[in-house]
């Protein structure tokens, strides 16, 4: 019987995505779905989902600390490809060090152990954040000195190295890449340094005024979701002989506060900007790069984003705009 057997959904990658509810995880899923079927991706975290979540697709509860949780999951859903997004993020994590160890470090092993014990595709994103006041800045390589001052940039760097280490020691299909500030309009800032580029947004349309909490003159790196989403797929598409690196820097544009918002007041012109620097965020912020160096990922498999800053802002309001008004 096995040769009438019709392989197309199985030829599909079964996915997991861990910590699935926050900034990446719903349009992650959306977009593997579309590519590989719905029922083929399974998202998961430890919050409940919203009905609409709940309803595009399989969900369920996974918990990273629990490791027999987790390796259940992988077994009974034949899981291949694991996207692990679950993490506290740099201002969350300063407030928070232990639980940012326990999710960010601890996690990170459970997930490698098994990732590496049953085969798997694994990829687990970095950020602008594994780096830190005494590496280069302007514009900052994939190889460099990274010595972060946050637990999650202390965290992250050591998924990259333990990453790589699996790849080198077990032969684990380990991938990441550094994502820069992700702009989305579609899910809440997550407690990360770069929200204000999001907050912006919403305040504009709501209230018209805007109270930002980092300098005007901050550069960082930044990225709108389609182009930070289509770089995972493309990477984890990527055929392994053609990567020369396990982690490499993504880019697509670099911009200050005071740039956005001279932006953002071409499509409302009275928005109002004051600043009220945060310290804790402010620090983060000058100790990470301004502009990302991604020669390597444009050159191993092809890397291209689509959005410079006005056609984000203009995307930006089309889409908040729209739902402000329905």
């Amino acid at each position: 019987m096995w040769d009438s057997f019709s392989f197309s959904e199985s030829d599909h990658p079964r996915v997991l995505i861990t910590g699935g509810l926050g900034q990446l995880g719903v349009g992650l899923a959306k977009l593997l779905r579309k590519r590989f079927g719905r029922n083929n991706v399974i998202l998961s975290d430890i919050r409940k989902p919203a009905d609409n979540v709940f309803y595009s697709g399989p969900f369920i509860y996974t918990d990273i600390l629990d490791y027999k949780n987790l390796r259940e999951i992988v077994v009974n859903n034949r899981i291949t490809w694991l996207f692990h997004y679950s993490a506290l993020l740099s201002a969350v994590g300063e407030a928070n060090v232990p639980l940012a160890r326990a999710v960010n470090i601890t996690g990170l092993h459970n997930v490698l152990d098994i990732a590496a014990e049953h085969n798997l595709r694994l990829f687990v994103p970095s950020t602008i954040g594994a780096f830190g006041p005494t590496s280069p800045r302007d514009p900052t390589p994939d190889l460099c000195i990274q010595r972060p001052r946050t637990i999650y940039g202390v965290s992250k760097v050591h998924a990259e190295l333990m990453g790589e280490y699996y790849h080198y020691r077990y032969g684990l299909d380990f991938r990441c890449l550094r994502y820069p500030g992700i702009i989305s309009a579609d899910s809440q800032p997550g407690g990360g340094t770069t929200d204000y580029a999001v907050q912006i947004f919403h305040d504009a349309i709501k209230t018209g005024k805007f109270q930002c909490n980092l300098k005007p003159d901050t550069r960082l790196p930044m990225m709108y979701i389609d182009d930070c989403l289509k770089a995972t797929l493309e990477v984890m598409e990527a055929p392994s002989e053609t990567l020369s690196m396990r982690t490499y820097n993504i880019s697509a544009m670099s911009f200050t506060p005071e740039e956005l918002a001279q932006e953002v007041q071409k499509h409302v012109p009275e928005l109002q900007v004051t600043y009220k620097v945060d310290d804790v965020r402010q620090a983060i912020a000058d100790s990470w790069p301004m502009n990302f160096d991604d020669r390597n990922a444009r050159r191993d498999w092809g890397w291209k984003h689509d959005y410079d800053l006005p056609e984000l802002v203009t995307t930006m309001f089309n889409f908040l705009g729209e739902e402000s008004r329905s």
